[in-house]
């Protein structure tokens, strides 16, 4: 990986904590709208990057594509609809990274800037929304998408899959080491990379 030990290490970290960002103030904002004080007690309705920062989890994202940030804390229980609560909290983060991913690649196809370094930047800004998206509907706790899921569940399958909890980090640890992380996300990146390459040419009219 010897472009970690180049300059474009300096357009990786801000994209990162852009896409990171974004991507728990979404959690936070969506989970305060609904009723619950916590995220703005914990001081997380910020979209200063050091609010949502956790240090190790954003070295282990840049250096293996597989990380975390600090996460929001909810409380359901002021929901009026807590199951319903909170599957919206949880899609917030990743549309909220689908979003960026659609706006970064409207900017490169205007080709606005006419700057390698700044084209660069919103390209790498573009691929970490796009893989932070995807990666976070992956089913497997403690992701977005294994919250959705228990949500979407009856309540006796979704008490069966929280079980789960406890061995996610572990699932997760080991399809990254055996390689198999990629297999999975590839081809969901290729298919919502297709999707967003479709609406922003309909959106620039360009059939």
């Amino acid at each position: 990986m010897p472009y970690f030990l180049g300059p474009e290490m300096l357009l990786r970290i801000p994209a990162l904590l852009l896409a990171i960002t974004f991507h728990e103030y979404a959690h936070a904002r969506v989970s305060y709208s609904l009723g619950d004080p916590t995220p703005k007690w914990r001081g997380r309705l910020s979209l200063n990057p050091l609010a949502h920062l956790d240090p190790i989890g954003l070295l282990m994202l840049w250096l293996f594509k597989f990380g975390w940030a600090k996460p929001v804390e909810i409380n359901p229980n002021y929901y009026k609809e807590p199951k319903k609560g909170i599957v919206l909290v949880s899609l917030a983060g990743p549309i909220a990274n689908l979003i960026l991913a659609f706006l970064t690649i409207v900017i490169l196809k205007l080709d606005i800037f006419h700057n390698g370094i700044l084209d660069n930047f919103i390209y790498i800004l573009f691929l970490y929304n796009l893989t932070l998206a995807v990666f976070n509907m992956i089913p497997i706790p403690p992701l977005d998408g294994s919250k959705i899921l228990m949500g979407l569940l009856p309540a006796r399958y979704s008490y069966e899959f929280s079980q789960l909890e406890t061995y996610g980090p572990f699932i997760l640890v080991l399809l990254v080491y055996f390689g198999l992380l990629n297999v999975i996300l590839n081809p969901l990146i290729v298919f919502v990379n297709s999707g967003l390459n479709i609406l922003s040419d309909l959106l620039l009219l360009r059939f």
